[in-house]
């Protein structure tokens, strides 16, 4: 039998109906939505609006706000690097971050430093979480972007998103933040309209890879000043041209639709697996990671006392799927970036795994994993 998978941080299982959707625009609907001559095209740029309301409806803005993209790394770059010639003519050029951001995101930073712009690395404590405090502390009145991510995709903390977006106010840098982790499950948080810029990704929201989006809201009548990073063809307000995947976005809309819908039930699901967890971990030596009330309740990253994540992760192997870390790092031996930033020693990170789960996940035989473990110990 094929173990538990309890990876979904790392990407989430396709959801049936969001399967139904693809197969759909693939075989039988597979016209190009810039064909303007006939109906299969019509279809096909039908299917993509609505899937922009969709998605548009998650956080609440209109459709001509989100832009399609591959996934929340080109979100990203786009969000980040699409601002370099605003930076340029305005001279505002400094940038604020986190020392927990996925390397989606401090890679186009650091691409922004070379050029001559100034980063700022805003700290984080044991809670795995960004005090408001120091953003305002670092805010000055060059500073044109702020990018801080909804979750953290190792450790599930949530970032006080709203009350970072208030310490913006009367501020006129653009907020940023990296929704991979929680867009379509913490809603409310990205609702704030001070948040300039979300990111979003298809395959954690239990839609297919290669699919997400960069929403840009609005402020008034005033778009985002972003340039794009490649040319030709004009889609997508220019922003992000080439042909639509058709398929990919309808099938993106779908599983965001669903994920308003089937919230509450979703989040339930999760709480019961999270506390059956914990209730089998009780009998071991074992420290969770981050501020418990922050983080999201599919995720548990956690140590047990004097074990290496690698043994453990083979012990279980034949149990349960998980990982130590970001996935898009996993063949790096190095300790984890966001742990050694909340603290830990090159030890205490290498001693800690990520489980992650979602409402489709089956039943766990926890008492056997705990008693794997404890074997172990």
């Amino acid at each position: 039998m094929n173990p538990v998978y309890l990876d979904c941080n790392a990407t989430t299982p396709l959801d049936p109906q969001v399967r139904e959707v693809l197969v759909r625009y693939l075989t039988d609907e597979f016209g190009n939505e810039g064909s303007r001559t006939h109906e299969y095209g019509a279809r096909a740029k039908q299917a993509v609006q609505r899937a922009r309301d969709q998605v548009g409806a998650v956080v609440g803005v209109k459709r001509d706000e989100v832009i399609f993209t591959s996934g929340a790394t080109e979100s990203n770059n786009l969000a980040i690097l699409g601002l370099r010639e605003a930076g340029h003519a305005t001279g505002r050029k400094h940038l604020i971050t986190t020392a927990i951001e996925h390397k989606a995101v401090l890679e186009p930073f650091e691409a922004l430093e070379r050029d001559g712009f100034e980063v700022t690395r805003l700290a984080v404590g044991a809670g795995g979480y960004v005090e408001p405090d120091a953003l305002k502390a670092a805010l000055r009145d060059d500073t044109l972007l702020v990018s801080i991510m909804q979750a953290n995709n190792e450790t599930g903390v949530l970032q006080p998103l709203k009350e970072l977006a208030s310490a913006l106010d009367g501020h006129p840098a653009y907020l940023h933040t990296d929704a991979a982790q929680g867009f379509g499950k913490d809603l409310e948080s990205l609702r704030d309209p001070r948040i300039d810029m979300i990111s979003v990704s298809g395959h954690k929201v239990f839609a297919p890879k290669g699919v997400g989006a960069l929403i840009t809201r609005r402020r008034g009548y005033e778009r985002v000043p972003l340039k794009p990073l490649v040319y030709g063809g004009g889609q997508e307000r220019g922003l992000r041209p080439g042909t639509l995947p058709v398929a990919l976005i309808a099938a993106l809309g779908e599983a965001a639709e669903l994920a308003v819908c089937d919230n509450s039930a979703r989040l339930a699901r999760c709480k019961a697996i999270r506390e059956v967890a914990l209730g089998a971990f009780r009998g071991l030596s074992f420290k969770l990671t981050g501020e418990q009330t922050r983080v999201m309740s599919h995720v548990l990253n956690v140590s047990f006392r004097g074990l290496d994540s690698e043994a453990l992760i083979v012990a279980l192997k034949d149990l349960i799927a998980i990982s130590n870390g970001s996935a898009c790092t996993s063949a790096s031996y190095t300790p984890s970036h966001v742990l050694k930033a909340m603290g830990m020693t090159d030890d205490q990170a290498n001693a800690c795994v990520r489980i992650s789960w979602c409402h489709m996940t089956p039943d766990v035989d926890w008492g056997a994993v705990a008693e794997r473990i404890r074997m172990l110990s």
